[in-house]
């Protein structure tokens, strides 16, 4: 997959080398780093916001086609994920991300909603942020959405505080989150 091998529990980090793309799309994050770098204390969602949003979308795609975002099977095809950065002085000591969740033909009964119209939810790994983090909403479908903190978001950003934790959730389709963590810290909450 041209991915540097992982530790147990961990995503591999993709061979940016092999990539030429995968390194435009760090390059591009490090610019967005630099635009949200004195940006604290909102957690509200909001709808995308150009140029960095359509950049970072047809990069994703792009890295779908080509292998690099979110390569690695969590719970099946359904749910994938890929670290395509570390934390580095470049990216501001953010590590990047990408989290692939598909809930179309979900047999999972936890529905948004009762009777017609529910809409199947996929839940991932509860976990925590102890920074908070940053998150960029690429929807695959134009009806798929993330659950937030805020409630449900679908083409945009979400921004949880340090100390939230939650189960990502999607409902009506496919996206990929890029999950942007001040050092890299997310941790996964035993229960």
């Amino acid at each position: 997959m041209g991915n540097k091998p992982a530790p147990p529990g961990q995503s591999a980090v993709v061979d940016l080398n092999r990539y030429p793309i995968a390194q435009e799309f760090v390059s591009r994050c490090a610019e967005f780093f630099d635009e949200v770098q004195n940006l604290r204390g909102s957690t509200k969602a909001t709808g995308p916001v150009p140029p960095f949003y359509e950049d970072f979308c047809r990069y994703i795609r792009q890295g779908l086609d080509e292998g690099w975002v979110a390569s690695l099977e969590v719970d099946g095809r359904r749910y994938r994920r890929g670290k395509i950065a570390e934390p580095s002085e470049a990216t501001r000591f953010f590590s990047i991300t990408a989290v692939y969740m598909d809930s179309s033909g979900c047999e999972d009964p936890k529905g948004e909603g009762e009777g017609e119209g529910v809409l199947p939810v996929l839940s991932g790994q509860y976990h925590k942020h102890p920074y908070g983090e940053i998150n960029c909403v690429v929807q695959l479908d134009e009806t798929a959405q993330l659950q937030g903190m805020s409630g449900w978001q679908g083409a945009g950003w979400t921004s949880p505080g340090p100390g939230t934790h939650h189960y990502p959730r999607v409902r009506g389709g496919r996206l990929v989150a890029l999950f942007f963590l001040p050092a890299g810290e997310d941790h996964p909450i035993s229960i």
